[in-house]
């Protein structure tokens, strides 16, 4: 099991939970709309995780909580707003692994200081990234990708959705575990990127589960493997990469709730609470299943440890590609 996982349930099993109808009971919080800041367009990932787990919290609380996308340069728009919000927890924001463990990293200026800014709240749900190729080509496992890198250095051609996003560092984290190197082709988004994989102008791209698994079952893109230590619910076919001779390979999508460093700690922990109850409801887990994600939560300790130890793997991930923005 993954020990990031091993601890979240750890500490799941050892904290004293408030009971739903403590919350209801306890003092005026919220007293009014709460804000949720999404740091990226209406549409994506980020957005429907957060809008799936707003409405959660909100059909067991009855708080009302509204969606702000703003989204900008990777997600530091969104965060640098709530960086500045009143730390009353009326302001919340959902951090991911871009905008909270490779950002800092990869851009010269941030607006914000990802371990200090904000009060971790609680961690929401994963998804691993799956390295597909087009369907019918030379390549059908890691193996065969693998042989070929290092036949022909530097020929295979990875396709991404960005420079820094989370598909081109796994592609580069993988690259480093297996002594290869790939030749890096960044698209802006992964739709073109997709478009030129299936019609095999480029060679393999570590994508999201929403963003493949349409085309894996109209059998454009055939899948390889994928990232995360245990096999994908939504693709249960498909290998790990650990499981494929790569032992402890993990790189994962994350997400998490987040408040402004300074929130009071009852009103931090009222949130983990609400957030917690929301994603134990089979109704909230089969829906992020849907979409290729595994709910997480666990205390705000586990949070707090949990972005703490992956903002220093990312970050290195980055330093080990040489990725840079301005």
């Amino acid at each position: 099991m993954n020990p990031h996982r091993r601890a979240l349930i750890a500490g799941m099993a050892a904290s004293p939970w408030l009971s739903l109808p403590g919350l209801a009971r306890a003092q005026a919080y919220p007293a009014g709309p709460i804000t949720l800041i999404v740091p990226f367009p209406p549409g994506g990932g980020t957005d429907a995780s957060s809008r799936l787990i707003a409405q959660a919290v909100t059909q067991l609380t009855g708080w009302n909580i509204v969606v702000e996308n703003r989204p900008g340069a990777g997600g530091n728009i969104g965060l640098g707003l709530l960086a500045k919000a009143n730390p009353d927890g009326m302001t919340l924001g959902m951090g991911q692994t871009s905008n909270l463990a490779i950002n800092p990293s990869l851009y010269k200026t941030m607006p914000y200081d990802a371990r200090k800014a904000f009060a971790p709240v609680a961690l929401v749900a994963g998804q691993p990234m799956i390295l597909v190729v087009r369907e019918g080509g030379a390549h059908r496992t890691l193996q065969d990708i693998v042989a070929t890198a290092k036949a022909k250095p530097g020929t295979l051609n990875m396709a991404s959705a960005g420079i820094g996003t989370v598909g081109h560092l796994a592609g580069e984290m993988f690259a480093k575990q297996a002594g290869i190197k790939f030749f890096h082709v960044p698209y802006p988004g992964a739709a073109r990127a997709l478009a030129d994989l299936a019609g095999g102008q480029v060679d393999l791209y570590f994508g999201t589960p929403a963003s493949v698994l349409p085309l894996m079952q109209s059998g454009k893109l055939h899948a390889v493997a994928v990232s995360s230590p245990e096999r994908l619910p939504a693709a249960k076919d498909v290998p790990t990469i650990a499981e494929s001779g790569y032992a402890g390979f993990s790189a994962e999508d994350w997400k998490a709730l987040v408040a402004p460093a300074g929130t009071p700690a009852t009103v931090v922990a009222r949130l983990n609470e609400a957030v917690n109850q929301a994603l134990k409801q089979p109704a909230t887990q089969s829906r992020f299943a849907a979409e290729g994600s595994v709910t997480l939560g666990g205390s705000v300790e586990d949070c707090a440890k949990f972005m703490a130890s992956e903002y220093d793997r990312w970050g290195q991930a980055v330093r080990d590609s040489g990725t840079k923005m301005e």
